[in-house]
């Protein structure tokens, strides 16, 4: 069974855009809002970079912080593991 999709209409560093997805909407306008701050501080620290620039930059920074907590994940979920095998013992 498909998920159920929502729209969301979304300005993001002056451009409007229409956000589809099974989140809610409120999930939607959160990353919307956190998007657009983000790229305003970018905006602040490379004045002269354009916007396709600083749009690429943004998503290598949110896919360096995706792999870091991924990584994070993995390791409390070892340590879990390895809590849950030594009870075991």
């Amino acid at each position: 069974m498909p998920e159920e999709k929502s729209r969301y209409k979304a300005t993001i560093d002056g451009e409007s855009y229409t956000i589809v997805g099974p989140k809610s909407q409120k999930h939607m306008q959160v990353v919307a809002e956190t998007v657009d701050e983000q790229l305003a501080q970018l905006k602040e620290m490379t004045k002269g970079m354009s916007k396709e620039k600083r749009a690429v930059l943004l998503a290598i920074n949110a896919v360096s912080d995706q792999l870091a907590m991924r990584k994070e994940l993995e390791e409390i979920k070892e340590k879990i593991k390895d809590s849950e095998n030594k009870q075991r013992d």
